[in-house]
């Protein structure tokens, strides 16, 4: 087993363990419920730098905290999956003090962009935090496990558009939704390397309960719904021709996902995964900021 780090050192290796650049999976569409709530407000595109910020900082802090208590949490179960043993706790590159040092300090950071932003922030936190932590236990009792991560990750939009207002709009709910069901299509995706070692382990999930062809099926048809949901969002909110293409776009990007993952051939899942996601938030963000250029 590897030495633990510290210092520097050791906040680097807490970054590259909880993944800190897959914020961009989620962040694009909290920006989303930023620009359409400063759009319903009548004030441009953009809320201000300090709102900007709090934003910002709430949504990655919510993150890293959450992948570090499911790290902290499956640090175990990581140890005995070849896929996994070498991640930073399981290697001994971090300490368990110190990565939940760096738990508590993220979750201490989440707090207080919430109290700065705004009461009902501030009052609706504990929810956040209720299903972002609490996902890392689902897998261990239901295969729907993969929803309850996407609903953690599908209520950045709405938690943005409260920071802006301090108020929920239910023309917000589709948007939710519609990254809820994307989000857990991609992670069935995903968890289609474990399916074996979760049989072996007795953890749930969608291709440990159904198999790999089924399991594909289940994603395909979650995905199926993505762009009519946010399609729809945009109708209520106003949207035009231009975040109507993003939508268009975004059904093709799920398309040419789905194309690279075969029940008999898993080779492109992290393409799949990890780039046609990426390339999917960046993409339809960048169409609801022409949209609401043109609108503003």
């Amino acid at each position: 087993m590897a030495k633990a780090q510290s210092g520097w050192q050791s906040f680097l290796i807490f970054l590259q363990m909880i993944k800190f650049e897959h914020s961009i999976f989620a962040l694009p569409f909290a920006m989303t419920g930023m620009v359409w709530a400063t759009l319903w407000q009548r004030e441009g595109l953009f809320p201000g730098w300090k709102t900007f910020g709090l934003i910002l900082l709430a949504m990655v802090s919510c993150r890293s905290a959450a992948m570090a208590f499911n790290r902290i949490l499956d640090r175990h179960i990581d140890a005995k999956n070849p896929r996994t043993a070498m991640r930073a706790l399981p290697a001994g590159l971090l300490s368990l003090r110190q990565s939940n040092l760096f738990f508590f300090g993220f979750l201490v950071l989440f707090l207080w962009s919430a109290w700065a932003l705004n009461p009902l922030s501030l009052f609706l936190s504990p929810v956040a935090l209720l299903f972002t932590l609490g996902y890392s236990y689902t897998k261990r009792f239901t295969p729907l496990c993969h929803l309850v991560l996407g609903f953690s990750l599908a209520i950045a939009p709405a938690a943005a558009f409260i920071a802006v207002t301090g108020s929920l709009d239910p023309r917000i709910l589709p948007l939710v939704a519609g990254v809820m069901l994307w989000v857990a299509g991609f992670d069935i995706l995903y968890s289609l390397q474990d399916e074996a070692f979760d049989q072996q382990e007795g953890l749930r999930s969608i291709p440990q309960t159904l198999g790999v062809s089924r399991a594909i099926s289940v994603s395909r048809a979650l995905h199926f719904f993505v762009p009519f949901l946010m399609g729809a969002s945009g109708i209520l909110f106003g949207a035009g021709v231009w975040y109507m293409l993003g939508c268009v776009l975004l059904a093709g990007l799920l398309i040419y996902e789905h194309r690279l993952v075969k029940p008999d051939d898993l080779s492109k899942i992290d393409m799949a995964f990890f780039t046609v996601n990426g390339i999917i938030s960046l993409v339809f963000f960048g169409f609801v900021l022409v949209d609401g250029w043109v609108r503003a």
